[in-house]
Protein backbone atom coordinates (compact mmCIF):
# COMPACT_ATOMS: atom_id res chain seq x y z
CA UNK A 1 0.00 0.00 0.00
CA UNK A 2 1.37 3.69 -0.91
CA UNK A 3 0.24 6.80 0.78
CA UNK A 4 0.83 10.19 -0.06
CA UNK A 5 2.71 12.28 2.28
CA UNK A 6 1.44 15.81 3.33
CA UNK A 7 2.18 18.37 5.19
CA UNK A 8 0.74 16.81 8.55
CA UNK A 9 2.67 12.98 7.89
CA UNK A 10 0.62 10.46 6.67
CA UNK A 11 -3.01 8.56 7.83
CA UNK A 12 -2.75 4.86 8.29
CA UNK A 13 -5.79 2.93 7.73
CA UNK A 14 -7.82 1.89 10.96
CA UNK A 15 -8.22 -1.48 9.65
CA UNK A 16 -4.42 -2.27 9.65
CA UNK A 17 -4.25 -0.68 13.35
CA UNK A 18 -6.71 -3.45 15.08
CA UNK A 19 -8.33 -2.68 18.08
CA UNK A 20 -5.71 -0.42 19.40
CA UNK A 21 -6.52 2.35 21.22
CA UNK A 22 -3.03 4.35 20.78
CA UNK A 23 -0.03 3.00 18.58
CA UNK A 24 3.81 4.10 19.43
CA UNK A 25 5.44 5.29 16.50
CA UNK A 26 9.72 5.89 16.51
CA UNK A 27 12.00 5.24 13.96
CA UNK A 28 14.68 2.15 13.99
CA UNK A 29 17.43 2.51 11.80
CA UNK A 30 15.83 4.62 9.77
CA UNK A 31 12.66 2.75 9.82
CA UNK A 32 9.43 4.03 10.93
CA UNK A 33 7.61 1.46 13.14
CA UNK A 34 4.44 1.56 14.40
CA UNK A 35 3.41 -0.34 17.04
CA UNK A 36 -0.45 -1.07 18.08
CA UNK A 37 -0.87 -0.67 21.64
CA UNK A 38 -3.64 -2.85 23.36
CA UNK A 39 -7.32 -0.91 24.30
CA UNK A 40 -6.89 -1.66 27.87
CA UNK A 41 -3.87 -1.44 30.18
CA UNK A 42 -3.57 -3.92 32.67
CA UNK A 43 -2.15 -1.78 35.15
CA UNK A 44 -5.36 -0.15 35.48
CA UNK A 45 -7.33 -2.71 37.02
CA UNK A 46 -5.37 -3.44 39.83
CA UNK A 47 -6.42 -3.08 42.83
CA UNK A 48 -9.82 -3.71 41.36
CA UNK A 49 -10.65 -7.37 42.78
CA UNK A 50 -9.38 -7.00 46.43
CA UNK A 51 -9.51 -9.75 48.62
CA UNK A 52 -9.71 -9.78 52.41
CA UNK A 53 -7.62 -11.54 55.06
CA UNK A 54 -7.50 -12.14 58.36
CA UNK A 55 -3.85 -9.79 58.16
CA UNK A 56 -4.69 -6.77 60.28
CA UNK A 57 -1.43 -4.78 58.01
CA UNK A 58 -1.56 -7.01 55.15
CA UNK A 59 -1.38 -3.87 52.60
CA UNK A 60 1.28 -2.27 54.74
CA UNK A 61 3.43 -5.40 55.53
CA UNK A 62 2.70 -6.98 52.41
CA UNK A 63 6.44 -7.29 51.27
CA UNK A 64 7.02 -9.58 54.17
CA UNK A 65 3.82 -11.59 53.58
CA UNK A 66 4.36 -12.53 50.14
CA UNK A 67 8.47 -13.31 50.78
CA UNK A 68 8.14 -14.84 53.88
CA UNK A 69 10.49 -12.07 55.41
CA UNK A 70 11.12 -12.01 59.00
CA UNK A 71 12.86 -8.70 58.81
Amino acid sequence: MKVRVNDDGVVIPRHLLGDAAEVEIRKENGIVVVIPLPADDPILGLGSRPVSSDLPDASAAHDRYLYDDAG
